[in-house]
C-alpha cells in the first residue's frame, strides 16, 4: 500500500487526540468531516488502523505507539494485505490466520505484550467466561446477524443471493454476513429481517420457559425497551400481546415507534419514565412478563465498541450495580400472580448478572428462579450477553 506509512501516522495522532468523550465512530466522522484532504479509501485505511489499535486493550501499553500499532495491525489482519511496507521480511514471514502463532511471535519481541491485558478486568468476570479466549476475542471484528421475520426466511435468502453477498445460515431464522456489507439496500429492515445480534436472538430460549394462557392476550412491558428489538422479538415469538414500553429517553421511544411501524405494529402504549428514581410513574395495571434489559457496562458487545478496553473504569460498575437494583425493585409490583420477569444484561460482570440474580432472589421472596443463561457469543463472533428468567408465586 502506498501510503501505508502515512496512514499510519495520520491514525497514531488521532488516537492521540481521542479522549473518549465520544464514541470512535462519531470521533472518527467528526474529524474527517474537518479534514477535507481524505478520500473515501483513505478515510477507510485510517479508521481500520485506529480500531485495529484499540483491539489490544491495555496489552503493551507501556511499549511506543507506533509498536502497538504494528502489533495490533499484525494480529487483526490474517494478511498483510497491503500494509507490508510498515514490516520488515521477519514479521512478514510469520504473518498467519491463526492468532496464536501470531501472539507467540509477538512475545519473541516484546516478551511484555500479554494478550490477557486486552481485556483488562478479568477479576471481575463471571466463572463462566474463560478469560483468556474472551480478551483474545477481541481481536476479531464481531458478524452483523439478522432475524428472519416470520415466514420471511424464502424470500430474504433469494434477496440476499441474488445480490451475491456471501452470508452463513445460523438457523431457520438467523444469518450471519460480515460487518461492512450494506444489507438495507438489499432487505427491508424491521418488516423482513431486523438487524439483531445472534445472542440477543437467543433471549427467545428463555421466552419458550413462559408458560401463557393461550386464550388471551399476553400483557408485556418492555420497561428498558431503548430500540424495541427485544419486543419486536417478543412480538414474533408470542404472536398476539398488549404491548407497553418504557424508556426514560424520549427521542429513544420515538425511533422506537418509527420502527415499530416498519415492523407492522400498531398498538402499543409508551411512556417516558426514569425507574431507577423513588416512585417513579409506571404503566397502569399489571403485567404477565415485564422485560427489564437493563442498563449495563456493555462489556458483552466491547468486540464491537474495543475503545472501551482502554476507557471503561471498573468504578463503574458499581454505578450500573444501583441502577439495576433500583429499577428492579421498582417494576417487581407490577406483575401479575404467576407473572414472570425477564433480567438481562449484555455485561460479562458477575457483579452484574448471578450476583444481581441473587439480590432479586433475596429481595424479593415471592420470585422464584425459573431459567438462567449466559448466551454466549465470544467464541462466535457475535456479543455476549446474560439472561435470568422468574416467576412470581
Amino acid at each position: 500500500m502506498k501510503y501505508a506509512q502515512q496512514y499510519l501516522l495520520s491514525a497514531i495522532l488521532i488516537m492521540q487526540q481521542f479522549d473518549g468523550s465520544m464514541p470512535l465512530a462519531a470521533f472518527l466522522k467528526k474529524h474527517f468531516s474537518e479534514n477535507k484532504k481524505f478520500g473515501s479509501k483513505d478515510r477507510k485505511n485510517i479508521a481500520h488502523l485506529c480500531y485495529a489499535y484499540c483491539r489490544i486493550g491495555k496489552a503493551g501499553k507501556s511499549l511506543p505507539i507506533e509498536d502497538r500499532f504494528k502489533i495490533a495491525l499484525f494480529l487483526v489482519n490474517e494478511t498483510a494485505d497491503g500494509w507490508d511496507l510498515l514490516y520488515d521480511e521477519n514479521w512478514l514471514s510469520q504473518w498467519s490466520k491463526f492468532v496464536d502463532t501470531k501472539l507467540n511471535f509477538i512475545k519473541t519481541i516484546y516478551p511484555e505484550f500479554d494478550s490477557n491485558n486486552i481485556f483488562p478486568f478479568s477479576k471481575a468476570l463471571s466463572q463462566h467466561i474463560d478469560a483468556s479466549k474472551f480478551a483474545i476475542s477481541h481481536l476479531i471484528q464481531p458478524d452483523v446477524f439478522l432475524r428472519l421475520r416470520p415466514g420471511k426466511y424464502d424470500a430474504v435468502r433469494k434477496q440476499i443471493k441474488t445480490a451475491d453477498i456471501p452470508f452463513t445460515v445460523i438457523s431457520d431464522h438467523c444469518f450471519a454476513l460480515h460487518n461492512s456489507v450494506k444489507i438495507d439496500t438489499v432487505v427491508t429492515i424491521d418488516r423482513d429481517v431486523v438487524v439483531q445480534d445472534k445472542s440477543s436472538q437467543r433471549i427467545a430460549e428463555l421466552f419458550a420457559k413462559v408458560e401463557t394462557d393461550k386464550t388471551k392476550a399476553i400483557q408485556l412491558w418492555d420497561c428498558c425497551a431503548a430500540s424495541g428489538g427485544k419486543t419486536i422479538l417478543a412480538r414474533d415469538f408470542f404472536g398476539v400481546m398488549d404491548m407497553t414500553v418504557s424508556d426514560i429517553r424520549s427521542s429513544i421511544l420515538h425511533n422506537l415507534k418509527a420502527r415499530f411501524e416498519r415492523a407492522g405494529i400498531k398498538h402499543f402504549e409508551s411512556l417516558t419514565t426514569d425507574l431507577s428514581k423513588p416512585n417513579p410513574q409506571k404503566p397502569t395495571g399489571k403485567f404477565d412478563l415485564i422485560m427489564a434489559d437493563v442498563p449495563c457496562s456493555g462489556s458483552g458487545t466491547w468486540g464491537r465498541t474495543p475503545e472501551q478496553l482502554s476507557l471503561f473504569k471498573e468504578s463503574k460498575i458499581a454505578e450500573y450495580i444501583a441502577l439495576q437494583k433500583s429499577i428492579v425493585s421498582n417494576i417487581v409490583s407490577s406483575l401479575t400472580p404467576n407473572g414472570y420477569l425477564l433480567y438481562s444484561t449484555c455485561s460479562v460482570f458477575k457483579a452484574e448478572n448471578e450476583d444481581q440474580k441473587d439480590f432479586i432472589l433475596s429481595s424479593f421472596p415471592s420470585l422464584k428462579l425459573v431459567a438462567e443463561k449466559y448466551l454466549i457469543g465470544f467464541d462466535n463472533k457475535a456479543d455476549t450477553m446474560y439472561a435470568v428468567l422468574f416467576r412470581k408465586q
